[in-house]
């Protein structure tokens, strides 16, 4: 392998260095989820509805910031925004631990939810690291939301059993601070911010987005896999502590074993959508196990064995999701319209977790952990009701190739890129000098798309 080939240690740095920022930012976030619906109980003036607010809360702030923080970076910088999101998470994390009513917590979970970096540091990534690479740099985040996200699920319950839900709340507060310490003294600085239509959002590709009939089943999806996550969590602690007679500090085992197990059972179904090309079947089996395990969670919710079963089937289906979904928006993407997608389809996971969250304390309040079970399993079934009727998916990659002025300002070069065997789609940018190309890439005729775009 040539040296051209390898990630230089800059960008080695750059990449595991911002997949450790947004890990310590995921782990704070989601270190309340296990805990807050039992701790949170003792507060004053606590109720039902406000404690599922309080759960979803982050969400709100988060949809409504996290397209505008993104382009706020394309004119102040990335590490100003990503430092100053990271500074409002420990405000917030800071306020919910001095609270001691739930209002007061559902102010700070609103106020973490503002540090809304997602979009600056993928923007940042795309900045620091060269086109061969960008797919591997992604790939490192991806998996430290993942293993973040099982972390948070453990350390909530064995926090809080020793220092109390204010103490969960000082320890994300805490973990917001190494974050900026990261971004200031580790995170590379890049000489300039770049426009990148694959990792950034671009007004021109927002409308187009807002109507794909495909990308809106996708968006609708993703608001509906976080609604239930929120609104489960309203539940399942309560159903562990009150029915199946589980000690909260002894929750984190649960978790533990419910996260392991999900996660070698769904490699197979990833493996099998991707190599065998049927994404959409996989998708659409887990959605219905999303549905069917709901019900069982509730009728065997006085059986620990039962219910820890349940949660274990919640926890594949989930995971198999989250984990398919970006996927699936890679593939039905149009040609240098990815970042955009992404930003809308991110916008649509923190509103269903701001909705989930209330429709969970609402339905809990009235009807009970049994209302709250079947209410994400109607959410499911209304996913699955419109998830059918979407076509199996392009099996393409996203390429963004670098090209010579010359060669950007030549009307013909989309008609020949397209003519290369495997380029489905192809959009120049001349003022980026780049070409955005989907391809499929076992079809890919690699030398022949060389010689288009590198003629000389």
């Amino acid at each position: 392998m040539h040296q051209a080939d390898r990630m230089t240690s800059s960008e080695q740095r750059a990449a595991s260095s911002l997949a450790a920022v947004f890990a310590f930012r995921m782990l704070g976030l989601f270190m309340v989820l296990p805990v807050l619906a039992t701790y949170g109980s003792s507060l004053r003036d606590a109720t039902p509805l406000l404690i599922g607010i309080a759960i979803g809360a982050y969400g709100l702030t988060q949809a409504c910031l996290q397209i505008p923080f993104g382009m706020l970076s394309d004119r102040i910088g990335r590490k100003p925004v990503i430092i100053g999101g990271l500074l409002l998470f420990a405000l917030g994390g800071l306020v919910a631990a001095q609270a001691e009513t739930m209002q007061g917590v559902i102010v700070g979970r609103v106020i973490q939810g503002a540090g809304a970096i997602a979009a600056a540091v993928m923007a940042l990534v795309a900045d620091l690291t060269r086109e061969q690479h960008r797919t591997k740099a992604m790939a490192m985040i991806g998996m430290s939301i993942g293993v973040s996200f099982a972390v948070a699920m453990v350390a909530g319950p064995v926090i809080a059993a020793r220092a109390g839900l204010q103490g969960v709340f000082y320890s994300t507060s805490a973990l917001a601070l190494v974050g900026i310490i990261l971004v200031i003294w580790i995170v590379p600085t890049p000489e300039q911010a770049l426009r990148h239509r694959e990792a950034g959002m671009v007004r021109s590709a927002f409308l187009p987005s807002l109507r794909n009939k495909d990308l809106l089943r996708l968006n609708y999806g993703i608001a509906v896999l976080h609604a239930i996550l929120m609104a489960s969590f309203v539940a399942i602690p309560l159903a562990l502590q009150e029915q199946a007679g589980l000690p909260r500090e002894e929750h984190w085992w649960v978790y533990l074993s419910a996260l392991l197990l999900s996660f070698f059972a769904m490699v197979p179904f990833i493996i099998y959508a991707e190599r065998k090309r049927q994404v959409k079947r996989v998708v659409l089996g887990a959605i219905v196990l999303l549905a069917l395990v709901q019900p069982m969670m509730w009728l065997g919710m006085g059986s620990l064995p039962w219910l820890v079963a349940a949660i274990v089937l919640f926890f594949v289906g989930f995971n198999l999701l989250e984990a398919t979904l970006p996927s699936l928006l890679s593939k039905i993407a149009p040609a240098g319209g990815k970042g955009t997608a992404m930003g809308v389809y991110s916008t649509s996971q923190f509103a269903g977790a701001a909705l989930g969250g209330l429709i969970g304390g609402a339905v809990f309040g009235v009807w009970g952990l049994g209302g709250v079970f079947l209410c994400c399993a109607l959410l499911a079934v209304s996913w699955w009701a419109i998830g059918v009727t979407m076509s199996e998916p392009p099996y393409v990659t996203s390429y963004r190739l670098p090209l010579s002025l010359a060669l950007a300002g030549d009307e013909t070069l989309p008609r020949r890129i397209l003519a290369v065997p495997g380029v489905t789609e192809a959009m120049v940018v001349a003022e980026e000098a780049a070409a955005y190309l989907k391809v499929d890439t076992q079809v890919l005729d690699r030398e022949a798309l060389d010689r288009v775009v590198n003629p000389a």
